[in-house]
């Protein structure tokens, strides 16, 4: 549910705090504020963030401050060839690219997954509510990821019907060099038909999606610390749609700042 909000914000533009009557709305309990135009603001506010609002889910809140430049959050989710990091929690996963799609403000990528090794945890069944051995290597489910300028959604179906998992994730820069940022969003899983059965897995949903949380984390912030080590980004990047996603990003987001020269996005 979209909500407008209208009176002044007390905003800090690197001088002294000054009010001004900014475009304001609530959505899904998040607060989004427009500076610009106030004509555009109703086109560049999300209508609603994953499935917060949807009763036949159960949603924890997501928000951390991580350590990088927001476009590797976004690479981060969209390329699920890294799930070799994850192993500890999830066994050996190999992720198999199924097709991408890609407008001016968006690109979308989707995957099915093989289990190559390992087990299932508890947390990856109550999410998916499908309990699978390690024979069952083969997956009939589906992810797609969809980058719709400047969010982020990944939605999980298993064999079909409603998403079993919706997430929805925005990124805002803290630093004027954008070298860390605010991950925010909403992480809903689909109840089961079982009434309190979810409340009972929760604990475990939660254990389990905070161990990746944290792993991402760790990666992206190490591929910052190694952009800026070494001047850029020095990688011949040969997945396809992560250079749609690059492509993308570049035209969506803002130019090389005048007065830092700091990139504002690091597929420069």
């Amino acid at each position: 549910m979209t909500k407008l909000l209208s009176k002044p914000i007390s905003i800090n533009s690197l001088g002294p705090k000054r009010a001004c009557q900014v475009t304001a709305y609530e959505v899904d309990g998040l607060i989004f504020v427009f500076p610009g135009n106030p004509e555009h603001a109703d086109g560049r506010t999300p209508k609603g963030v994953g499935s917060k609002s949807d009763a036949r889910y159960k949603t924890r809140q997501l928000n951390r401050e991580v350590a990088c430049h927001y476009t590797f959050m976004h690479e981060n989710l969209f390329d699920m060839n890294h799930q070799f990091l994850h192993r500890s929690l999830m066994g050996t996963i190999k992720a198999t690219c199924l097709g991408r799609r890609q407008g001016e403000d968006w690109c979308e990528v989707d995957y099915t997954f093989t289990r190559t090794g390992g087990g299932q945890s508890l947390g990856e069944a109550a999410i998916l509510n499908v309990v699978r051995s390690a024979e069952a290597s083969i997956n009939a489910d589906l992810m797609t990821i969809r980058t719709g300028y400047p969010y982020q959604n990944l939605k999980v179906w298993v064999n079909g019907g409603e998403p079993v998992l919706d997430v929805w994730l925005g990124y805002t820069p803290l630093d004027r060099d954008q070298r860390t940022n605010r991950t925010f969003g909403y992480l809903s899983v689909k109840k089961p038909k079982f009434p309190g059965l979810i409340h009972a897995a929760w604990p475990f949903i939660t254990w389990f999606t905070e161990g990746i949380f944290t792993q991402d984390k760790q990666i992206v912030e190490q591929e910052q610390m190694a952009h800026d080590a070494q001047g850029g980004d020095w990688n011949n990047e040969v997945f396809p749609a992560v250079r749609d996603l690059r492509a993308m990003l570049l035209r969506c987001g803002v130019a090389m700042d005048a007065v830092t020269g700091s990139p504002l996005s690091k597929a420069e």
